[in-house]
């Protein structure tokens, strides 16, 4: 499969080496360095035989950079702001062809993705940095790291399993929203069902792009309500398909929505509403991130998240009923919105806030700001003035809306933490798991995401609390039983 891609014009050194992505080719299992690619205005691959892309390193150098890039845009398009990585630094390595075995990651400490390879059928060689769903999937790794610092912690089973989803989640629509390749991979007119999409090639992640080389199918796994009470739904990678399976099901249901009326649509016209719904819930799903809390993420908190972000930039749903699909989808795999609010959109922050010592400009860039706002608030906000309070970033966003005007906000996350020893939590009326020594070191942790306006003002607070007595007793005994407390 081949398709072309759009990624951010800029001038590039060899490697390819541009200003958020550097291709270092350094093989550690062969102790082999690749020469760097040199890119002209001209794609030397565009006519070459597939034999030749399937072995080339120039072009594997070719492929990774364009795929990272393309991620990174599309979070940048849909977040309506500049993201950046989770490290300090503003160049992510790469290395398509890093280490041999069936693997690919995102190494924090290394500030790199390290991509890969294996032997295969016919003594042929499988490499990762070929398959678009694994560089979107670690490019997200990377991503939503920088994004969302504390979701890699130790907290329940869904934030054990988000980060996974999440990614699968992203590489999935991302291929989905790549018209070239839905045409030449969705079934034929007859069969565009619900059904028969849900076994076509186009649902499958897989490592080297092959029919027949399927890793994960998510999209195939039977709703039922029962599914996050199941032991065998606990582990990360197994409960993080539940969410692919809630999204990539919704998204089959758009797309089949969109072709009523359409009977004899062409298959180019089929790929087209395809891609068009695979790019909405992409931009749906990353916006979602500023929507949900900065710590302990649940699956019910990204849902109100989505619903959320999408509702801010097209209040009025419009001919495809995209929200009320994902809480169909979502309510199938037992996954309700966190929100009690209409259509499981995140509520207005209730009570009278004080905003007359706030500078207005500055709390759209200034965590010091942003922190006396929470401070001459505490009691309003709900939040525990004795816990350390930590605001982690402020970033201001414009988004462009179905009508084409823009959406300008303020999004700032702050962290609150407590530590203590497990003798204590019975005054904070959270239970002590069973077996925990009084004298243990505890430490709880809140925060909140805070959405303001245009002009300063708090639209949304979107908070997982501290003291919250029956959240901190679930995440203790979960962590407990880890024995990662």
């Amino acid at each position: 499969m081949r398709a072309v891609i759009d990624i951010p014009a800029e001038p590039l050194a060899p490697g390819p080496v541009g200003y958020r992505a550097q291709v270092v080719d350094f093989d550690a299992s062969s102790n082999t360095l690749y020469e760097p690619l040199r890119l002209g205005q001209v794609d030397r691959f565009a006519r070459v035989s597939d034999r030749r892309l399937l072995s080339d390193p120039q072009f594997h150098a070719q492929n990774v950079y364009a795929i990272v890039m393309r991620t990174l845009s599309r979070f940048e398009f849909a977040m309506g702001r500049r993201v950046s990585w989770s490290f300090r630094g503003h160049q992510l390595k790469i290395a398509p062809h890093a280490f041999a075995g069936a693997n690919a990651f995102y190494s924090k400490r290394d500030r790199a993705l390290l991509f890969g390879y294996f032997p295969c059928a016919k003594g042929k060689t499988n490499y990762t940095c070929l398959s678009h769903h694994v560089v979107a999937h670690e490019t997200t790794h990377a991503l939503l790291d920088g994004l969302r610092e504390r979701y890699a912690d130790p907290s329940s089973p869904d934030q054990a399993a988000f980060h996974e989803g999440f990614a699968d989640v992203v590489a999935l629509l991302s291929v989905l929203s790549l018209k070239d390749v839905v045409s030449r991979l969705a079934p034929s007119r007859t069969t565009m069902t619900v059904a028969a999409l849900r076994k076509s090639a186009l649902l499958g992640l897989t490592v080297s792009g092959a029919r027949n080389d399927v890793v994960r199918r998510s999209v195939q796994l039977r709703p039922s309500r029962d599914h996050l009470k199941s032991p065998e739904f606990r582990r990360p990678h197994r409960r993080g398909e539940l969410l692919v399976a809630a999204m990539m099901n919704a998204f089959l249901h758009v797309w089949v929505s969109r072709l009523k009326g359409q009977g004899g649509a062409d298959r180019l016209r089929r790929a087209e509403e395809g891609a068009a719904a695979a790019d909405r819930l992409l931009t749906m799903s990353i916006r979602a991130l500023d929507y949900c809390p900065p710590t302990d993420i649940e699956f019910r908190d990204f849902l109100s998240a989505l619903l959320t972000a999408d509702s801010q930039l097209r209040p009025d749903e419009g001919k495809y009923p995209y929200r009320e699909i994902l809480l169909r989808s979502f309510a199938s795999y037992g996954i309700r919105p966190t929100s009690k609010g209409p259509n499981g959109v995140w509520e207005a922050p209730v009570g009278r806030l004080r905003y007359s010592s706030v500078h207005f400009e500055a709390i759209r860039s200034d965590p010091d700001e942003v922190f006396r706002f929470l401070w001459e608030n505490r009691r309003s906000l709900g939040l525990c003035a004795d816990a350390y309070t930590r605001v982690q970033s402020v970033r201001p966003c414009q988004r462009v809306g179905a009508d084409g005007f823009a959406l300008r906000e303020t999004v700032a996350e702050y962290i609150q933490r407590i530590e203590l020893r497990a003798g204590e939590l019975k005054r904070l009326g959270i239970s002590i798991p069973r077996g925990m020594p009084a004298q243990h070191n505890v430490t709880l942790y809140g925060g909140g995401a805070l959405i303001f306006d245009e002009y300063g003002q708090l639209k949304f607070h979107v908070r997982n609390k501290i003291l919250n007595a029956e959240r901190q007793t679930r995440r203790l005994r979960y962590l407990w039983k880890q024995r990662q407390p």
